[in-house]
């Protein structure tokens, strides 16, 4: 008999390796929306456009999205959400646009501090943060951080332990993660390696093997699971689900007790989806974040 748990775990691991969180769905430009380059802030680490304008009641909203992903992900939920202030983020070395600063050295802490910069650059008050995969856990780190106040932060199919994704544990994982990049990004066998790995995947062709590759190595090495307590503002997380009543079940526990330090956590799975619920369901998506914004 299949162990249809094993299965969807298989499957799930498959799209968050293979796939590198990257969205097959257009990139950058197909968002069109207005270029932040005017404005008293720069980067080396991301780009932001903006869409929407913002009427009474709406919020500004920070997009984050996951691993080898462009903005044009969020697309869908775009075209869907009216009256808010949308910040696409656009992570450099991800999707065709070039390293920049992430070229080399760390990455989750400095990207995390230059969209605090951004925020408090432009005034966000309050804003709402979403995030997905890798997005999720940056949005968390943003939201621990004490220069930066989040009305509330959406983590889409993120577990707090980043290795926990792949079935492992940050602890299990990191060494390991840090002897891999150093023979990806050290060795010239290793970097060809993980150039050919990357240039097989569906958004990873596009994006920087060296980014990609210290994005998998920290990720394997965080863990913010303890740090959750800490956490000021609710919280919503959007697991991906199997699609069986089950298999719903045990992964809606699982991401239960993986949040369980947090103080005002929503719980609101949609499936069946492999990890890209917004591609995958983008009206119900959408009818999550709407719940979310309030």
């Amino acid at each position: 008999m299949i162990d249809k748990a094993a299965e969807f775990d298989g499957t799930r691991r498959a799209v968050i390796r293979g796939a590198l969180g990257a969205a097959a769905y257009g990139v950058l430009g197909s968002l069109g929306g207005r270029a932040t380059a005017n404005a008293p802030f720069t980067s080396q680490r991301i780009g932001v456009i903006l869409r929407g304008d913002l009427k009474a009641g709406g919020r500004d909203i920070l997009l984050i999205p996951g691993l080898a992903s462009s903005p044009a992900i969020w697309a869908s939920l775009v075209k869907r959400l009216s009256g808010h202030r949308l910040h696409l983020v656009h992570v450099s070395g991800f999707a065709k646009r070039p390293a920049g600063a992430n070229a080399a050295g760390p990455l989750l802490d400095p990207l995390t501090a230059d969209l605090a910069r951004y925020i408090n650059t432009h005034g966000l008050r309050a804003p709402a943060i979403i995030g997905h995969s890798m997005g999720g856990t940056v949005a968390l780190m943003l939201g621990l951080r004490p220069d930066v106040k989040p009305a509330r932060i959406m983590v889409v199919d993120m577990l707090p332990d980043g290795a926990a994704m792949l079935g492992g544990t940050a602890q299990g994982y990191g060494y390991l993660a840090t002897q891999l990049n150093g023979y990806f990004t050290g060795t010239k066998a290793g970097r060809q390696m993980l150039t050919d790995m990357v240039r097989q995947t569906p958004g990873g062709r596009d994006s920087d093997p060296r980014v990609i590759a210290q994005a998998l190595t920290e990720l394997a090495q965080t863990d913010l699971t303890a740090k959750l307590r800490a956490l000021a503002c609710p919280l919503t997380v959007v697991p991906a689900l199997p699609g069986t009543p089950r298999l719903d079940r045990a992964q809606l526990q699982r991401f239960k007790a993986a949040y369980a330090g947090v103080k005002a956590l929503t719980l609101t799975g949609i499936g069946p989806s492999a990890h890209q619920i917004m591609l995958d369901h983008p009206e119900k998506f959408t009818a999550a974040v709407r719940k979310f914004l309030g």
